[in-house]
């Protein structure tokens, strides 16, 4: 969508459009844009609507209904921040005293959005103009949130009265993902050096950032949702209380668990499956803090150099996936095959870690045809591969 799209969308006419545009469907969106070219609707303002219906509806998975009154481009919906974990953020700020805080990057606004939604004073930032826009549009219900088109790295925060600074630089350029920190817009280096000016610094970046890359002043924080590892934060001075480190946010559900390492760096023991698996969240391995659940489960990692962990006894964890063992064999092809077709397993779920087998292509070896189901995990125990067989609980 450019500019011009924009302003028919934002007309009387143009927002009256996508308000009454049904919920999205991709089978008939054809049908529906040519109905409304028929009607003598603008086609570039019919495009603009279906585009942005098309996103919202995407968007749902992000912010929920909230998406229904807001307006996005494709980057900026892929790159925005879900609204759940954005209000984690902002409680960091609350607590920290923060009164007003300079989103330095704030593309379509989502954290801007939490950050005002708690009562702080926020100050956006764009340098793109249209997306700019869209954040004054999603931000329009909260008075105490002003948007520029701008270089937010630029403003001039003591004049301004920020106490504290959020970035969330871009990490893809022509679709593809930026893994250096050099190479991000801004650079990451260029965002750090604004703490010499306002301590109370977050920055959201890339989960798959190597730890010998963090700032040694930062808490570096991985956070996942339902499973899904979606980001990394670096906080800095009164933004993370508990001092540098790594840590992670578990959140599941209505849920929310975070993990720090309370073993001063011990390393996990290493032992015999016993009756129950775990499978740590994604962001809890992220953060290296496998041994802290294995600690919490009475367990022991099943290979030294592999994430999974097995117990004796029976816990519950809101940082890890809970498994009863069933049978443990070692792995070969024709013995998993018999092994499952005697137990008349058709519909089998593959977990995997420390093998180079893919589960796609061990599925089609193993042609199954049962009416059961069953769940293995492939890996190492003890330097050899096994098949754990499970049931989760």
């Amino acid at each position: 969508m450019d500019a011009t799209g924009l302003a028919k969308l934002l007309s009387p006419d143009g927002w009256a459009l996508l308000s009454a545009l049904p919920p999205y469907e991709e089978a008939r969106a054809m049908v529906l844009s040519d109905r409304l070219r028929r009607e003598g609707i603008d086609p570039e303002l019919t495009a603009a609507a279906l585009t942005q219906s098309r996103l919202r509806a995407k968007a749902h998975a992000k912010f929920d209904t909230f998406a229904d009154g807001m307006l996005f481009t494709p980057a900026g919906l892929e790159q925005a921040t879900r609204l759940t974990v954005a209000a984690h953020h902002a409680r960091r700020y609350v607590a920290a005293g923060v009164t007003k805080v300079a989103d330095l990057t704030c593309g379509i606004g989502a954290d801007s959005m939490a950050f005002a939604g708690v009562g702080l004073t926020v100050l956006a930032a764009d340098t793109d103009e249209l997306t700019a826009a869209l954040a004054t549009v999603n931000l329009r219900h909260f008075p105490e949130a002003v948007v520029r088109h701008a270089d937010g790295l630029a403003i001039d925060f003591a004049a301004e009265g920020v106490d504290g600074l959020y970035a969330d630089p871009a990490r893809r350029s022509s679709g593809k993902r930026l893994f250096d920190p050099k190479a991000y817009s801004p650079p990451l280096d260029s965002v750090l050096a604004l703490r010499a000016q306002v301590p109370a610094l977050g920055v959201k970046i890339g989960p798959g950032v190597p730890h010998a890359a963090l700032p040694p002043d930062a808490e570096t924080q991985w956070v996942s949702v339902d499973g899904d590892v979606v980001e990394a934060g670096l906080w800095f001075g009164p933004l993370a209380p508990d001092g540098p480190g790594r840590s992670s946010l578990v959140l599941r559900g209505t849920s929310a668990r975070v993990v720090r390492d309370e073993l001063g760096g011990a390393a996990p023991d290493v032992g015999p499956v016993g009756g129950y698996f775990y499978e740590p969240d994604g962001a809890v391995i992220r953060a290296g803090l496998v041994a802290q659940i294995a600690h919490e489960v009475s367990g022991r990692l099943v290979d030294g150099t592999i994430a999974y962990i097995t117990s004796d006894t029976l816990h519950a964890s809101d940082a890890a996936t809970g498994y009863r063992v069933l049978d443990t064999l070692p792995f070969g092809l024709k013995r998993l095959r018999t092994y499952l077709r005697e137990r008349n397993v058709g519909r089998l779920t593959i977990k995997k870690r420390g093998t180079a087998v893919t589960p796609e292509t061990l599925r089609k070896q193993l042609d199954l045809h049962g009416n059961e189901e069953a769940t293995i995990v492939l890996t190492r125990v003890a330097g050899s591969q096994q098949v754990i067989v499970v049931e989760r609980l």
